[in-house]
């Protein structure tokens, strides 16, 4: 029912009385639908963040194409703030509390990645590592040696190594900077390499889908390395979802007492990918978010690739938490879609 109030006065002109109607409860009704739409589009606006940030934290992988998107995650999270910031303008105030839980959530996952962190004890003998995936042998082979003179790498894993490569990056004069290796070529992008300063001792290659080849790095007066060229299948349909899966969860977990061990290449994930966060757990330190650096992306560095498509991280090398991290980078390697990555690592004494 409207409620019509009706009050009488005098015209300015002193003739006869003017009659002034108003309605206010027709007009709260008004105000009331407007607060209604609003309300409705800001939580709409939150629903997809909440989603994403319970997927994220969750784990649950439940379709290839969330596997793929899971990787924009820190570009989601700068995003987040925009839903709570609104509200509070608008005054909403249940939207505000809701979005600004789901920003700290995105926040907690994705921020710590800018902040260094602290080191172990680690009072042992400096290793250089340097990765690199070579797009098929099609990598500058000349950069790619250059590059591991000017890190000063000890060790370099290359990923998607062909035989082509291989010879091609002999004649640019790795063997000189690196005489030692265990290496399987193949074609197209499942071979890898693992070069070093120091003397090898080859151990059985991880075949799941790609060929992921390790070996135990001899380092003077340090305790042994074992390193893996990492390089699981690309997720890149959902027949290699599985690939991708198995070949991350065959790569060695740190055993506290057994030898260190360092893992570095292209994980085909990122930090925000559940397969690759279980990895850490088991022991592990990713060496840029340790030195504060995660958020630095390594691919894609060229196309073919969507326009505009977000660049992510996908390349990594990771460190027994026994070992300390002084240092990381990311490297730009021209003819390849993916910039190398290294890590200046401290190894726990022997």
């Amino acid at each position: 029912m409207i409620v019509t109030h009706v009050e009488t006065g005098m015209s300015d002109d002193g003739g006869a009385p003017v009659e002034t109607i108003s309605r206010p409860e027709a007009a709260a009704g008004q105000a009331g639908g407007r607060r209604w739409w609003v309300s409705a589009v800001l939580w709409a606006a939150w629903a997809p963040f909440a989603v994403w940030a319970v997927l994220r934290w969750g784990g649950w992988q439940p379709a290839f194409r969330w596997g793929q998107l899971v990787a924009f995650t820190p570009y989601v999270a700068a995003a987040s703030p925009v839903v709570p910031v609104l509200a509070f303008v608008l005054r909403r105030r249940g939207t505000a509390v809701a979005g600004v839980l789901v920003a700290c959530a995105f926040a907690v996952a994705v921020v710590p990645r800018a902040v260094p962190d602290g080191d172990p004890d680690a009072r042992g003998p400096v290793v250089r590592v340097l990765a690199a995936n070579v797009l098929y042998g099609r990598a500058s082979p000349q950069h790619v040696v250059d590059l591991a003179r000017r890190t000063r790498a000890d060790v370099l894993t290359v990923q998607e190594l062909t035989p082509q490569a291989m010879a091609a990056l002999d004649r640019a004069g790795l063997s000189r900077v690196l005489p030692h290796r265990v290496v399987a070529p193949l074609p197209g992008g499942a071979g890898s390499g693992l070069y070093s300063r120091f003397p090898l001792s080859g151990r059985p290659a991880i075949a799941v889908g790609f060929r992921q080849v390790r070996a135990m790095v001899q380092v003077p007066g340090g305790p042994p390395v074992e390193v893996v060229s990492v390089h699981p299948c690309a997720p890149s349909h959902p027949g290699m979802a599985r690939c991708w899966r198995d070949g991350l969860r065959a790569l060695p977990r740190p055993s506290g007492r057994g030898p260190v061990r360092v893992l570095a290449g292209d994980f085909n994930a990122t930090l925000d990918h559940a397969e690759l966060r279980r990895l850490l757990r088991s022991g592990y330190r990713d060496a840029a978010d340790a030195t504060g650096d995660g958020l630095r992306w390594t691919w894609p560095a060229i196309g073919p690739h969507p326009p505009g498509m977000p660049p992510v991280t996908l390349d990594h090398v990771l460190a027994d938490e026994r070992v300390g991290v002084r240092a990381s980078g990311v490297h730009r390697v021209p003819g390849t879609d993916h910039r190398a990555v290294s890590a200046v690592l401290v190894l726990p004494p022997r």
